[in-house]
């Protein structure tokens, strides 16, 4: 599942990990540079290039997966 993958990045890239599907990416810490790790694992992982106005706009887990989900362009093995 596409939301498995994101919050093993998340958790991956903030090194937390207890991070639930709710909790902001603002909030525990996230800033520029893991914005950007995140991204391109999210190229690497998940075949999909996310503009970063939607990493502001999708702050949590479940709102980034969500709008991944909704491209439906995700290429998961």
């Amino acid at each position: 599942m596409i939301i498995d993958v994101v919050l093993a990045i998340w958790r991956r890239e903030l090194q937390h990990d207890d991070i639930s599907i709710d909790d902001d990416f603002f909030a525990l810490g996230g800033q520029s540079v893991m914005m950007a790790k995140i991204q391109g694992a999210f190229i690497e992982e998940l075949g999909v290039e996310l503009p970063v106005d939607q990493m502001f706009r999708n702050p949590t887990v479940a709102s980034i997966s969500a709008y991944i989900e909704s491209l439906g362009t995700v290429s998961q093995e």
